[in-house]
């Protein structure tokens, strides 16, 4: 069981780094390349989703205290910064590849979506960060 949480563990990290890392970038520089990430972020906040999941199946079963509870906060947070995301990020992308909108509309609507799922990431963290500590 110890490898499987380990692995489930590195995997979560490296999957929510990158995901919250590529989304903070792209909210700040108004989502300039941000056309080449969309698939890689909901691949990553897949990944990072599922094995927050079982993480939490592994080491919080069977209670549901004040840790819990922010953790839970911390993945509503995340499912909602995904949700963000694979709802404007794709159908952006495809607009620009119709023609039916210009690469700068394309941008501000990426943006505008990084931003958002920026601050709700930001929550994530804070609560896995808090967590440990209550």
């Amino acid at each position: 069981m110890q490898t499987a949480l380990v692995i489930a563990l590195s995997l979560h990290v490296l999957s929510s780094v990158f995901w919250a890392g590529s989304s903070f970038a792209l909210a700040r520089t108004g989502g300039a390349g941000g056309e080449q990430l969309v698939f890689p972020q909901l691949g990553a906040a897949m990944i990072a989703i599922l094995t927050g999941a079982y993480l939490g199946h592994l080491v919080h079963a069977g209670s549901f205290g004040t840790a819990e509870q922010v953790l839970a906060v911390g993945a509503v947070c995340a499912l909602i910064a995904a949700g963000v995301q694979a709802a404007i990020g794709p159908r952006a992308l495809l607009n620009l590849r119709r023609g039916a909108s210009q690469p700068a509309d394309t941008r501000s609507r990426i943006a505008t979506a990084q931003r958002v799922a920026a601050g709700l990431l930001g929550i994530t963290a804070l609560c896995m960060g808090a967590a440990r500590y209550i």
